[in-house]
């Protein structure tokens, strides 16, 4: 296609992103890296079931984040209306503990990705439900949380 002379945006060519690759440099193209676990994890998906198999599996992780935050009586939904919540990331805050502490402790025990997002400035934890997450290890990380809150 880049022969043809056809216009290709940067970010659609393969022949950039190969290039690039080669290079071990991106220039706003997606590296072929990139490219080869996006087909596997969109074949993963279709395997599974496809978007609506995706979407009840974040929808079901998620909802054991903000179940748990609504039960627990230090933390909250950083979003008050269940129906604006994103069903991909669940961000929590927490009220009388610091959650970075219990971010802190967590990491030194293995359990990683659980940070507030600084620019906001809150006491909160943020936690990625993707597709790829097992909502079991959801169910684990808010025993673990739990286990943390019990002792500090």
């Amino acid at each position: 296609m880049h022969a043809s002379g056809r216009y290709i945006p940067n970010i659609l060519s393969a022949k950039l992103a190969l290039d690039n690759s080669r290079d071990n440099f991106t220039l706003n193209t997606p590296a072929l890296a990139t490219l080869f676990f996006t087909n596997n994890q969109v074949q993963w998906i279709n395997q599974n079931g496809g978007l609506a198999w995706a979407d009840a599996r974040t929808k079901q992780s998620s909802k054991i984040m903000f179940d748990w935050a609504e039960r627990t009586s230090v933390a909250t939904p950083f979003v008050k209306n269940p129906d604006h919540r994103s069903q991909v990331v669940a961000t929590i805050d927490f009220e009388g503990v610091d959650a970075n502490q219990v971010a802190a402790i967590l990491r030194e025990n293995g359990i990683v990705d659980t940070e507030s997002y600084r620019k906001l400035g809150r006491n909160q934890l943020r936690v990625a439900t993707f597709v790829a997450s097992e909502p079991s290890d959801f169910e684990a990380l808010t025993a673990s949380i739990d286990y943390v809150l019990e002792r500090i």
